[in-house]
């Protein structure tokens, strides 16, 4: 039984399925139904069905269309113009589409087995048209649709026209697009127009697992580590914040292998932020079909869909939707996923969030301790000492939060009625929880202890103690009416940024003194600080002073 049969046969009161574009086929549907309000559906291509007998009928689909301006444009024929008058305090989001199409065929995902391949375009005076009435409808964000921006040259030509609109009206005021799985050079020079504009969060650079059986096993192709290397070096050269996705728990993935990723992501000189996504089973992908669940003994939960900072229990006219996570596979068992996930969280929390970033990266780069043998530290000293009592406690909510999920009673966000009761990604709340609380000084105490066993008792300890000082100095925090003035004994501040651009400095023994300014961005309360620092910081980690935070970001906008 093919999985539309199956789909068909378990929601049955579904009428009819389309496959492919909808458009022409949703045309000739209204077509039918104003003949025979769709008693004859044989007439009707690219569709599937259940007959009066229920005997599963799939009709014959239609060809791809190669010209996509057969497709009205939804904006330049003023659907919405109506709308947005009748609402003029309403922020929107645009839903784009430049081409469609996508060249892979990853198992995960639904969207190049949809489109079969081949990448079409809308003509770009279209797009033109279109992106001038993003600007002059006041319209402040733009979902860009497309599979791979910047996998087609024209898309430099789109990202100049966005940052010409933006320029002459002020809108948007940022673009969400999904890059090209491998970047060219030109992909680099589209994100540059974007991130020069201001209309750039970060540049998303997607890896999805590091494993080689994995990458196999979802016919996956990364781009060449020293590749992916280059583009991460010069992007960050030239100020472009990125972004690296990992999908937990793919198949053949173990605890070891997401925590081998992780540490190689990161010696290639990602430092911004890896966003470690659960993986969901998507109906039309081939991850769906159940034979292929089956050889990889996939175990999912079924689970609302909530928005990354959106608020709890917002259902439209009350209608939940559900996702199904996958807690579990051959290579990864019940108590690995907990792990696993406990395992991400910490490092979104010392690493991602800034909290120890900059004595980890000098763990790395003076002692030559791996990422990996770091991790392991946070992961495992709380449960073998009693002498790390706030690492425990956050291990305990990781661990706890994460049985939650896969027993199905926690959402993928935690819910926080006392912090501007939304939905937290769980390192964004231990974070919150650990500055709100005043446990910064507990924390760094026992990090700082950690981190000593790591180096050892024959090393010298200047150049961590340094580290741990500058990065305390540098959290971001509410209330601070006055600028700072630090001393250390050795160039760390030097050596931390030429890692974060993938060069090295030579350690250096010498007086440095330093002033951090804490008064150009300051947050008055609590509550704002949540929102503007922690939330609106997310994507680009911006949680150290130097570090600008970007503009409002919105629920679920990533």
């Amino acid at each position: 039984m093919s999985i539309t049969e199956r789909f068909h046969r378990k929601y049955p009161f579904i009428n009819i399925a389309c496959h492919g574009e909808g458009e022409k086929i949703f045309k000739i549907i209204l077509e039918r139904m104003a003949i025979d309000n769709c008693e004859d559906l044989s007439e009707i291509p690219s569709i599937s069905f259940l007959d009066s007998s229920s005997n599963f009928i799939h009709n014959d689909k239609l060809e791809r269309m190669r010209d996509l301006m057969q497709v009205p444009s939804p904006y330049l024929t003023h659907v919405f113009d109506p709308l947005i008058l009748a609402n003029p305090k309403q922020k929107w989001i645009a839903m784009w589409e430049t081409n469609r199409g996508c060249p892979y065929q990853c198992t995960y995902c639904d969207w190049g087995g949809a489109t079969e391949d081949r990448i079409s375009s809308f003509s770009m005076d279209n797009i033109r048209q279109e992106a001038l009435w993003f600007g002059e409808h006041k319209i402040p964000y733009i979902f860009l649709a497309d599979a791979n921006f910047g996998i087609l040259k024209q898309d430099i030509e789109i990202a100049r026209y966005l940052a010409e609109v933006k320029k002459a009206t002020g809108y948007p005021e940022g673009v969400s697009v999904q890059n090209a799985k491998n970047p060219k050079p030109h992909t680099l020079e589209a994100i540059k127009i974007l991130e020069e504009a201001g209309l750039s969060k970060a540049t998303v650079m997607s890896i999805q697992s590091k494993n080689p059986q994995t990458l196999r096993a979802v016919r996956r192709e990364n781009m060449r580590p020293e590749e992916y290397q280059e583009n991460q070096k010069r992007l960050r050269a030239q100020g472009i914040y990125t972004m690296t996705d990992y999908i937990i728990p793919m198949p053949m993935e173990t605890y070891d292998s997401v925590l081998d990723g992780i540490s190689e992501i990161i010696s290639e000189g990602q430092h911004d932020r890896i966003q470690f996504n659960n993986l969901s089973i998507l109906p039309n992908a081939e991850m769906g079909d159940p034979e292929y669940q089956r050889k990889y003994q996939m175990e999912t939960v079924r689970t609302p869909i909530t928005n990354i900072h959106g608020k709890k229990n917002t259902a439209v006219n009350d209608i939940e939707e559900y996702q199904e996570l996958v807690i579990a596979t051959s290579t990864m068992s019940r108590e690995d996923w907990v792990k696993t996930r406990s395992l991400c969280y910490m490092v979104g929390l010392i690493y991602f969030n800034k909290l120890f970033q900059i004595p980890i990266i000098i763990l790395h780069e003076v002692y030559g301790i791996t990422y990996r043998k770091i991790f392991e530290m946070f992961m495992e000293h709380p449960r073998q000492s009693s002498q790390s009592p706030v690492f425990t406690e956050i291990l305990d909510f990781f661990e706890e939060f994460s049985r939650g999920i896969q027993n199905g009673t926690q959402e993928e966000f935690f819910h926080s009625k006392k912090y501007l009761d939304i939905l937290w990604p769980p390192d964004e709340y231990a974070f919150i929880k650990v500055c709100q609380e005043n446990k910064l000084e507990k924390l760094y105490a026992e990090a700082r202890t950690m981190m000593m066993l790591l180096v050892g008792p024959r090393q010298l300890t200047g150049p961590l103690f340094d580290a741990l000082k500058l990065n305390k100095s540098l959290i971001k925090l509410p209330f601070q009416d006055n600028d700072m003035r630090i001393s250390l004994s050795h160039n760390i501040w030097e050596i931390y940024r030429y890692t974060l651009i993938g060069q090295t400095k030579q350690l250096k023994f010498e007086d440095h003194s330093y002033t951090i300014d804490r008064t150009n961005e300051t947050w008055k309360s609590w509550d704002e600080w949540y929102q503007k620092m922690v939330w609106w910081g997310n994507r680009r980690g911006a949680y150290l002073y130097g570090n600008k935070n970007p503009h409002e970001e919105i629920a679920g906008h990533h």
